[in-house]
This record gives C-alpha cells, structure tokens and sequence, in this order.
C-alpha cells in the first residue's frame, strides 16, 4: 500500500497516520490485527470519523485493537486527549509502539478491562468493534461525564439506550459501502 490509498478528501497523509500504517503492515498477521484484504478502507473510515467529530477533552476508545478509530481521532485531533483501552496484551502492545513511533503525546493505552475503568470520567467514548451496540452504549453511558457524548459506528443498527439522546447521524461511504456515524448525548 502506499500512502495515497489512504489520503481522504484530497488531502496529504498525516504523518501519525502514515506511522500508524507502517506499523500495521508490519505486526498485522503476526497478531492478527484485522483481517485479510487492503488497509486503505480501514484507515479512510478511521480517517472520516475523525473528520465528522470535533472531540474536546478526554476521550476514550474502547477495544481499541488496532487503532481505529482512536490513532486517527488523535492524530488529527491534537488539543484532546485519547486514552485507547485494550485489554488483550499483545495488542495494547502494538497500540503503545504506534503512540510511541508517532509521537501521539495526546495518546496513552490501558491495557485492561472496561470494567475496571472509572465512571463519569469521560467527555466522550468511541468504539469500532468493541461490542454489539447495545452493550457498547450502556458502558459508553456508565463511562460518560453527564454532557458527554457517545460515538457510534454502525451500518444500520441505531438502538435506542435509557440516559442517550441521538443528537446527529452522519452517513459516509468507505470502500463503496454505506457507513453511519451516530452520536449521543449523556442526559
């Protein structure tokens, strides 16, 4: 891949990003990262997430695995912080190396249950695969200072959770497929 299979909307690659990229095409399928097939479509989502968010404060990623959405949120988002939860060693491993090698000083990882992590303590909490949406918005919600907001990535599954307004949906194309980007507000 090179690095303009991951140029979103024209523009030249964010060099975290570019890091991030390196990295994976190195550790993917000795840790089974993702699956087979390009990366470009994993980056260009992470990419359109970033672009659709203006995340002030202290974010979380949940599940954070290989980085997305939480290297792109940090690399284009500087003035925030992002804390990536991974509870898999390995790959909290990998997380720490790509902060590391890109110099994300707005990036840290916890390496560890999302039970464990405090509640009310967050601004905002994003998630690619953590969950079934459900579960990911009920711990989002336990997670969220009241304000908070709650991202969730979905093809069409929008549930309905006690404590979250939807305040925006936001519809995007990767890779030829339809994306939704769905936030929620913490009454």
């Amino acid at each position: 891949m090179v690095a303009s299979e991951i140029a979103v909307s024209g523009r030249d690659v964010n060099p975290a990003i570019d890091a991030h990229r390196r990295l994976l095409e190195r550790w993917r399928q000795a840790m089974d990262l993702v699956g087979p097939g390009p990366l470009g479509p994993h980056f260009e989502d992470a990419i359109a997430v970033a672009d659709l968010l203006a995340p002030r404060g202290r974010w979380i990623d949940l599940g954070a695995g290989a980085g997305f959405p939480g290297v792109a949120l940090a690399a284009l988002h500087p003035t925030a912080e992002f804390t990536l939860v991974e509870r898999r060693q390995k790959r909290a491993a990998f997380l720490r190396e790509v902060i590391h090698t890109a110099s994300l000083r707005n990036a840290q990882v916890i390496e560890g249950d999302v039970d464990a992590l405090p509640s009310a303590a967050w601004d905002g909490v994003t998630s690619r695969a953590y969950k079934p949406p459900p579960a990911y918005l009920a711990d989002a919600r336990r997670l969220l200072r009241p304000g908070g907001v709650a991202v969730l990535l979905a093809v069409d599954d929008v549930p309905a959770v006690a404590g979250l307004t939807i305040v925006s949906r936001h519809e995007y194309t990767v890779d030829q497929r339809s994306r939704l980007l769905v936030v929620y507000h913490r009454d």
